[in-house]
């Protein structure tokens, strides 16, 4: 790799104020906000609307759409498609 051209890949904490979940890892991305991980240093801190923990398909809170009854109406609407 050619090196100065490249972002800086460093630890940054990960938090989802929804959900109360933080997790570290290491990114390029940045920010001027930090907050003390429990091994007492310091990381930039970014906020995110949802992660792993507040996604309803992780969470297991997803809602099952009916498609067979959506086939079921469009076909007695439209009839049902001619085999070729």
């Amino acid at each position: 790799m050619q090196s100065g051209i490249h972002p800086a890949y460093e630890p940054v904490v990960f938090r989802d104020r929804a959900a109360d979940f933080a997790f570290l890892t290491c990114s390029t991305a940045t920010s001027d906000a930090t907050v003390e991980w429990t091994d007492g240093n310091t990381y930039p801190v970014i906020d995110v609307e949802i992660s792993s923990a507040s996604h309803p398909f992780y969470t297991g809170t997803a809602r099952v759409l009916d498609t067979a009854g959506r086939v079921e109406r469009f076909e007695c609407r439209y009839g049902k498609r001619e085999a070729r």
